[in-house]
């Protein structure tokens, strides 16, 4: 590999020396050449990036040929004149080949997937022979020149995942032959021309993924009557499906969703008899769902979920018996499920969550032998579950969660040998759940809150070994805990809570080391607390309260260190409280009231000091004093001591300045209370039952006043003479660093003016050095980062780009890291629509520039804290998407993969048009290179954003990245900074999100940003469950976090943004291509499992 490469490095100057020197023969000595004019064009294209990689795959170029027809990527006419060039997936550092623009007889220009940039010329319109136009998945810039409209021979053109912007131009419409029309994913604006309706051949026309493009639908395009895919996806179109849509005889995909349609669904569109794909999701459709609909025999995917639509669902659908998805959540539906369905045996997925279907569930499903997801939560279905539900073998998700269903769950469903997911629950369901279930060896989640199950949980539950998710709460199962949950090694929810089990917790409950949380409080269990629980070093939360387990605390618990909660209030409890406690340093909510603990409280409680919620001790026999370690507790809200026998003074209390609840009453307390406003405030009964405390500070000892009164006095003196000799100090040592410093500066000015710049760009630039370096002013300064500071300079010819000054390195440091090298080598290397493009950088040996496309709406930061422009939930959402995009790109495809290190709202640019930018690049690092696998010694990262295991390891990874991305989504969700001093106790935002959600229980729109929600109302659910990829992101323990590549994923199918959508072979919302991502995303929007904290992991 290595010899390759030298190889290669060795040939490549070869072949750009021999090029020159043929250009220049070919100019002094034009007689003797025998390369025809278009080859020497072709290498005279070549010549503008053949320094790069990529030139090694244009090696058969060779200019000895007489005419290029031999070479590569090319193809001549019988007359020996270039007809074709295919050009796909190679890099091509370079702007479009203007040297091409003479090929009079060229036919066909594809040139794709090859990072192109720059603009498209205006005399492409010369081209005149030109047939097929492929520049896609580039990043071109500018408008698209309207005299594309000479190609009078244009069949297809394909635009799409570039950089344009402007309007779709009218002239498009002279292309009389134009079979195919692709610009998708740019930066498009203004309407869908209704010069559209000329193009009579016109078969695919896709113009999504331009939020800028608005307007209505035009009615002219149903002129285009060989329309096959009309594709307006995820475009600001507004007003009305025109009814003239259904003259399209030959349409295969309607593809219009996640914009702005109103009205009803015309019945028209039941004329459209080739139909297959009817997307329209995400949209404010109104009215009923056509019957017209049951027209389209070939009908396979119709996806029309969050819309307003309401009414029946129509009978006549029945009729498409080709339907593959059919998808109506989020709706507001009502009556039953048409007898009819029966008939749609090719049906995969139905979904209807979210709307007020009742009636029974129809025996019907028995029929639909292909169905692998069915989604009935949130309806008012009654009635049982049909027994015939168990025919469907290739079930792999029924959902009938909040409803209204009776009866039992039926033995038949055990049939569903594919069965992964199975949510029950806030029904009516009674009986005992079927031991064939625990057969299912698929079966990852069983969800049964809140029924009315009696009976025992079988014992067979050991057989289902793929289970992950257990939660039977909030029912009336009877008898012991099985033993056989020591077989559930992938378990990692259990939530048992609030039923009737008595007998001891296994003991060897231990053998599940995968568990998270422990939920089994409100029982009548007994026994001790097993010592096995040491060996679950995951455990997140162990509730094991409201019951009557007897016995001491084992010492082993202090082996849990990423318990953050432990509840074991309400039992029978004896003993001490276990020093080893105090190593579990993630606890944040300690009950341990209502037992009969004794002895003290052991100094190591004091030592927390992650402890912000809640610390309870009360109602037992504890003794002693008030450990002076409790100053450490400076985060917690809420501490409970009272009924026990405590003594001392509160004094060390005083210092816990983010107490909003104390209660210490019926103790045995003394002396004065903390002379702070906290103690001002509290009630009398909080202190109630200590006789010896004085409440009262003006009826204390007189002979404490006169100490108090000469300690503050000699206090005073000492700090007036501490400060002022801090004073002379700082004035002495201010006087010689300006002095020394204006000596340097001078110096360092004059030896600059002297200095050479040298100056490489990446891109075609119409500027100078100079032009850039007399604008580094500091009224251009609009931002400093952690790398430099950053200017916006206007160039002399109107361009507005920014300019980042490296800050400079001191004389004889060798710093661990060049900011300059490194910001330049990762960004040189590298194009995506999401990062910043680098356009250059300048070095005099002093100073160092970095120059960007200037961004004109900043960073993400500024938009969301400044308020100059109120971001709505589709503008975050974009952001958010895009950096995602960005990240992943990075993390995925870039060659060696890179890990960005200071991800945070302030490095996230915004453009006009929302969409994002990563940017400062300065502590990036490549994922294979040394030093991002040991420990550094600089701080990599921004305050607020930086991961966790960072504090104990100084190791990097891509999960870093992932991290501080996860904080972004709770800064954009929230409108809060990561240490916003409106977040009460001043707590970072990843503990308050949890605190609120998990702690709290409080609604999830409580952490909101209140002027989103009252603007974006509409979209909650959606933010609900960018909250749930958020906290996916920010789990304490890396190994447990997304990838960005399924950050992304979960993100786009919460909008089912794939672009797959658009194509004819889409598969439709259930079916994407990351089932885990589906799975993961689409967990958060479900209320039986409510968002709880991931386990933290051990330094």
């Amino acid at each position: 590999m290595k010899n390759s490469s030298v190889v290669a490095n060795l040939i490549m100057p070869s072949n750009s020396i021999t090029i020159i020197l043929l250009l220049l023969s070919i100019f002094l000595f034009p007689s003797i050449s025998a390369l025809n004019q278009e080859g020497i064009s072709l290498l005279s294209w070549l010549s503008t990036f053949n320094s790069s990689s990529s030139a090694a795959f244009f090696s058969s170029w060779t200019p000895a040929d007489q005419d290029p027809c031999k070479w590569d990527y090319i193809r001549c006419s019988s007359n020996g004149f270039v007809s074709k060039i295919r050009i796909i997936s190679i890099h091509i550092p370079t702007s479009f080949p203007i040297q091409l623009l003479s090929f009079n007889y060229l036919t066909t220009l594809v040139l794709s997937n090859g990072n192109l940039t720059g603009e498209i010329p205006r005399s492409i319109g010369n081209l005149s022979s030109l047939i097929t136009l492929n520049l896609s998945f580039n990043a071109l810039t500018g408008d698209i020149p309207q005299e594309i409209g000479k190609l009078s021979n244009l069949q297809l053109l394909s635009l799409n995942s570039n950089s344009l912007h402007g309007a779709i131009p009218i002239e498009i419409g002279n292309c009389s032959k134009l079979q195919q029309l692709e610009v998708y994913d740019n930066h498009l604006s203004g309407k869908v021309p209704a010069e559209i309706g000329q193009l009579l051949a016109l078969e695919v026309f896709r113009a999504g993924g331009n939020p800028g493009i608005h307007g209505e639908i035009p009615m002219q395009i149903s002129k285009c009557k060989s329309l096959t895919i009309l594709g307006l996806a995820a475009t600001g179109i507004t007003g009305k499906i025109p009814s003239s849509v259904g003259e399209l005889k030959n349409l295969q995909t309607l593809s219009v969703y996640t914009a702005n349609l109103t009205g009803d669904i015309p019945p028209e569109i039941g004329n459209c008899s080739a139909l297959r794909n009817l997307f329209l999701y995400d949209n404010q459709l109104s009215g009923q769902i056509p019957g017209e609909l049951g027209l389209l025999k070939r009908l396979k995917r119709v996806l029309l979920w969050k819309n307003n639509l309401s009414g029946s669902i129509p009978s006549a659908l029945g009729n498409c018996l080709d339907l593959i998805v059919i998808d109506f959540s989020i709706n507001h539906l009502s009556g039953e499920i048409p007898l009819s369905f029966a008939n749609l045996v090719a049906l995969e997925e139905f979904l209807l969550s979210e709307n007020q279907i009742s009636g029974n569930i129809p025996p019907l499903f028995g029929n639909l032998s292909n169905l692998k997801q069915l989604e009935l939560d949130n309806n008012r279905f009654a009635g049982v579950i049909p027994p015939v539900i168990g025919q469907l073998k290739e079930l792999t998700l029924f959902y009938a969660w909040n409803n209204q269903l009776h009866g039992s769950i039926p033995n038949e469903l055990a049939n569903c040998e594919k069965l992964q997911a199975l949510d029950l629950s806030h029904n009516l369901l009674t009986g005992s759940v079927p031991s064939s279930l625990f057969d299912l060896k698929n079966l990852t989640q069983l969800l049964l809150i809140s029924n009315q199950f009696l009976g025992e949980v079988p014992r067979n539950i050991g057989s289902c070994t793929g289970l992950v998710r257990l939660r039977l709460g909030s029912n009336n199962f009877t008898g012991q805990i099985p033993s056989e949950l020591r077989l559930l090694h992938r378990l990692s929810f259990l939530e048992l809570s609030e039923n009737q089990f008595t007998g001891e917790i296994p003991p060897d409950i231990g053998n599940c080391t995968q568990l998270e949380m422990v939920d089994l409080h409100g029982n009548q269990l007994q026994g001790m607390i097993p010592s096995s629980l040491q060996f679950l070093t995951g455990l997140n939360v162990l509730d094991l309260s409201m019951n009557q387990i007897e016995g001491t605390i084992p010492e082993e618990l202090g082996k849990l260190t990423s318990l953050n909660k432990l509840v074991i209030n309400g039992n029978r409890i004896t003993g001490s409280i276990p020093k080893s406690l105090g190593l579990c340093k993630d606890l944040q909510l300690l009950d341990m009231s209502s037992n009969n603990i004794t002895g003290t409280i052991p100094d190591e409680i004091g030592h927390l000091q992650e402890l912000d919620i809640l610390l309870n001790l009360s109602w037992n026999s504890l003794r002693g004093p008030i450990p002076e370690s409790f100053s450490n507790l400076s985060k917690l809200a809420n501490m409970d001591l009272s009924h026990n026998f405590l003594t001392g003074s509160l004094r060390v209390l005083g210092s816990l300045d983010n107490l909003v609840s104390l209660n210490v009453s019926h103790n045995d307390f003394s002396g004065p209370l903390p002379n702070t406003n906290f103690f001002k405030d509290i009630p009398p009964t909080a202190f109630a039952g200590n006789p010896k405390l004085c409440i009262n500070r003006n009826q204390c000892h007189l002979n404490d006043n006169l100490h108090d009164k000469k300690s503050i006095r000699y206090l005073l003196v000492c700090a007036l003479l501490s400060v002022t000799a801090t004073i002379m100090v700082m004035l002495a040592g201010i006087f010689l660093f300006v002095r020394i410093c204006g000596i340097t500066f001078g110096m360092h000015s004059e030896q600059e003016n002297d200095l050479v710049w040298a100056f490489t760009p990446f891109q075609k630039l119409n500027f100078s050095v100079n032009d850039i370096v007399t604008g580094l002013s500091e009224s251009n300064v609009v931002g400093k980062g952690c790398s430099g500071m950053v200017y916006r300079v206007e160039t002399p010819t109107k361009q507005v780009i920014a300019v980042k000054k490296l800050w400079p390195v001191n004389n004889g440091e060798l710093p661990e890291r060049d900011l300059f090298t490194t910001e330049v080598h990762t960004l040189g290397s590298i194009r995506h629509k999401n990062i910043v493009r680098l356009l250059g950088c300048c070095n005099n040996g002093k100073t160092r520039l970095l120059l960007f496309d200037y961004i004109a709406n900043g960073s993400l930061a500024s938009l969301l804290h400044e308020k100059r422009l109120f971001l709505d939930w589709d503008a975050r959402y974009k952001i958010v998407l895009g950096a995602a995009q960005g990240l992943a790109y990075l993390h995925h495809d870039c060659i060696p993969q890179i890990v960005h290190r200071d991800i945070k709202a302030n490095n996230i640019l915004v453009g006009p048009q929302y969409e994002s930018f990563i940017a400062d690049f300065g502590i990036a690092k490549l994922l294979n290179s040394p030093e991002c696998c040991k420990a550094s010694n600089t701080v990599a990262g921004s305050y607020g954003y930086i991961a966790p295991e960072y504090g104990y390891s100084l190791r990097i990874t891509e999960k870093s990245d992932v991290y501080s991305y996860g904080v972004v989504l709770l800064e954009v969700l929230t409108g809060k900074e990561p240490m916003d001093n409106k977040i009460p106790e001043g707590a970072h935002i990843v503990t308050w999100v949890n605190t609120e959600l998990r702690v709290r229980k409080r609604d999830f729109t409580s952490v909101l940003d209140q002027q989103l929600i009252l603007l974006s109302g509409t979209q909650t659910q959606e933010m609900l469950q960018v909250l749930g990829v958020a906290l996916l992101c920010v789990n304490p323990c890396p190994e447990e976090r997304p990838t960005m590549k399924d950050v992304t994923a979960m993100l786009k199918e919460i909008r089912h943004e794939n672009e797959d959508c658009e194509k004819p072979d889409f598969l439709g919302k259930g079916v994407a291509t990351n089932r885990n991502a589906t799975v993961h995303s689409s967990s958060f929007s479900r209320s039986s499992e409510p968002l709880i904290g991931s386990p933290s992991c051990s330094p």
